[in-house]
């Protein structure tokens, strides 16, 4: 397993390995071989970056058995997803500003997919080749905003503040995450915890179908929805978005 981070260090940005609390620093293209530099770096001496910069975050709604069973939902024929502007991106360690008159904030806690390489009309058995590997997402949500409007679901209006998409630290590569829990804290207590066994689609089964729709490119990131227990964001709150091999995504709301 390796656990890609990109940092800022000296005003300079750039990526790595990080192994325990060490930086192996790197060059190039991180989805195309990247090469060792030999030199290392704390991790206590840099600042969080984004761990990649995506084209474009795809996030999924009604994607959890337990969820949908709550709601009353059934699953659906294809995913179903929302699109989230760059300008929401935001790196773990950053606060988050709620915006005036935003009402309230919703965390939500999800697997995030990375993907590595261009895939257009993937199936679920070559999508896996183009998962580079998994981050920790938390999909902000402004609730009164949502349904605003009778007539319209304001998915990408609640969902696309600036800051309302911190992903990170890390990208985790060769983890299955099917094994693996999300665990959420709001000021260090545990507020949702639940299985990614319980997602209606695998990874690789949602990397297929959605590239029937677009085209997916090396950074892309793919929010798997979240399942039970998201819930309101307190002002001046602390939120930790906790996967095992992944880490820590940690950001302040002011």
């Amino acid at each position: 397993m390796a656990r890609w981070i990109r940092y800022l260090h000296d005003g300079a940005a750039g990526f790595g390995r990080l192994d325990g609390e060490t930086i192996a620093v790197h060059e190039g293209d991180l989805f195309a071989d990247p090469v060792p530099t030999g030199a290392t770096l704390p991790l206590a001496q840099v600042t969080l970056d984004l761990p990649c910069r995506p084209s474009k975050y795809i996030a999924l709604w009604n994607n959890f058995h337990a969820s949908a069973e709550k709601q009353g939902l059934t699953r659906p024929e294809v995913p179903l997803y929302f699109v989230k502007p760059a300008s929401c991106y935001l790196a773990g360690g950053q606060t988050i500003t709620a915006p005036e008159g935003a009402g309230r904030l919703l965390f939500e806690g999800e697997l995030g997919i990375v993907i590595g390489k261009r895939g257009r009309d993937l199936t679920p058995e070559t999508a896996t080749a183009h998962i580079f590997g998994y981050t920790c997402v938390n999909d902000v949500t402004a609730l009164e905003a949502l349904k605003a409007d009778p007539s319209f679901m304001h998915w990408t209006r609640s969902k696309g503040h600036d800051g309302f998409g911190p992903f990170g630290p890390v990208i985790a590569t060769d983890i299955d995450p099917w094994a693996l829990e999300v665990a959420v804290r709001v000021n260090g207590r545990e507020r949702q915890r639940y299985p990614l066994s319980d997602m209606m689609r695998r990874p690789a089964e949602l990397v297929a179908e959605l590239s029937r729709d677009m085209t997916l490119e090396p950074g892309d990131l793919i929010a798997c929805g979240t399942s039970l227990g998201s819930g309101p964001i307190p002002k001046g709150a602390t939120v930790e978005v906790e996967i095992a091999g992944i880490g820590v995504l940690s950001n302040g709301f002011s």
